[in-house]
């Protein structure tokens, strides 16, 4: 499929699916015109990038996970290393520190809701 196609089916522009090329992240053959033909795995391959940056992984870190991910099969492309297995477990770690952090906020906003709520009286009273 063509780069407007990718760009149409996952909702990520093609100037960003360009830099996910650039980043060896994903992989477009090229047709004897020279336009970008990829294979329909990268519709999810697209998705599980999106997945990784939204999680706030880096590039570099999404480009050593991406091969260990399933693939459309549902095997793994090739094996985790106890490395990145490890690196993988510091993100998570990471991301759940970040999730406190927004509990905690969230408590914080609840309190402050309540609070408000009940020194406003009702509107007409």
């Amino acid at each position: 499929m063509r780069i407007g196609e990718l760009a149409k089916r996952t909702a990520v522009s093609e100037r960003s699916l360009r830099y996910y090329e650039e980043q060896g992240l994903l992989h477009a053959d090229r047709t004897a015109g020279g336009h970008r033909d990829y294979p329909e795995a990268a519709v999810d391959r697209v998705v599980h990038i999106q997945e990784l940056f939204a999680a706030g992984l880096r590039s570099a870190k999404i480009g050593q996970l991406l091969p260990c991910m399933r693939d459309q099969d549902g095997g793994p492309s090739e094996k985790a290393t106890p490395w990145l297995v490890e690196e993988l477990s510091v993100e998570r770690a990471r991301i759940d520190g970040m999730v406190e952090e927004l509990l905690r906020a969230r408590d914080v906003l609840d309190e402050v809701i309540t609070a408000a709520s009940s020194t406003t009286s009702p509107a007409g009273a």
